[in-house]
């Protein structure tokens, strides 16, 4: 795939695919908010579809520590590919014993970019996100997470800030504090529209999440290609995470992404 499929991330020099490998299925099967269940793929499973994202053209990883064991199993699997890859983390929340918690303190913070730079086998993580709990504003005023992690990409080990937002308050905010936000955007959910609309205006870079309605899609002819249509048919949109761990599904989710990317590019 040549370079041009590679879109910016602000103005921070990173170029990712418009489409994203969303890791969670590496690390987690328990409480996500899927329609039917599914086993997590063993290590040999889980190099042929990083083999075959990386085939078509996908250079970004999205991970978090809530994904169970998603970062630990990266930093294994990708293994001599770290200048392929764009590492996308978060911070925030935690998943223990089946259950979710928030910590958005600094103290949090470091502790966790320090984790997930341990775990991940790197030196740097490429993006940072903080992990929202649905209180984007509150989160960001009372612990001021975003000057954290920007006090971090001045020291080196990370090079793009952001926040997965849940409110359009909030992902503006956090467009005016940083470099992208991660917002819902597809043919059912359309309520942030503004944050995309902020981030075109602003050349500021955002992550679709639940860019298929986690599984949930419409009804059509094509509802992947439909979907596909959809998110990058606004200018906004720098990459949709796509979390499938099915070879089938991730090629043609993939193939739809392209040919949507580059008519609406």
């Amino acid at each position: 795939m040549s370079s041009n499929w590679l879109r910016p991330v602000a103005d921070t020099g990173l170029m990712i695919s418009p489409v994203g490998f969303g890791t969670v299925k590496l690390g987690r099967n328990e409480q996500v908010k899927y329609p039917t269940a599914f086993d997590i793929p063993d290590d040999a499973k889980a190099r042929e579809l990083l083999a075959l994202a990386r085939d078509l053209g996908i250079n970004l990883l999205d991970t978090a520590p809530a994904y169970g064991t998603s970062e630990e199993r990266l930093g294994s699997l990708i293994k001599g590919q770290r200048d392929h890859w764009v590492i996308c983390t978060k911070v925030g929340e935690e998943f223990e014993n089946g259950q979710s918690r928030f910590d958005f303190t600094p103290e949090h913070i470091r502790f966790s970019i320090e984790r997930s730079l341990k775990r991940l086998k790197t030196d740097y993580l490429d993006m940072v996100l903080v992990h929202s709990d649905g209180n984007d504003c509150d989160i960001l005023e009372r612990y001021g997470c975003l000057e954290v992690l920007n006090d971090l990409k001045k020291a080196g080990l990370i090079r793009a800030t952001g926040m997965s937002t849940k409110t359009v308050d909030g992902g503006i905010r956090t467009l005016q504090q940083a470099d992208c936000a991660m917002v819902t955007w597809n043919l059912n959910e359309q309520g942030e529209k503004a944050v995309l609309d902020y981030a075109a205006q602003q050349g500021k870079s955002i992550l679709v999440k639940k860019a298929l309605a986690s599984g949930h899609l419409v009804t059509g002819s094509d509802p992947v290609q439909q979907s596909m249509d959809f998110v990058f048919g606004h200018p906004g949109v720098t990459s949709a995470i796509l979390g499938t761990i099915n070879p089938t599904h991730m090629r043609q989710n993939i193939i739809a992404a392209q040919w949507a990317s580059l008519v609406n590019g």
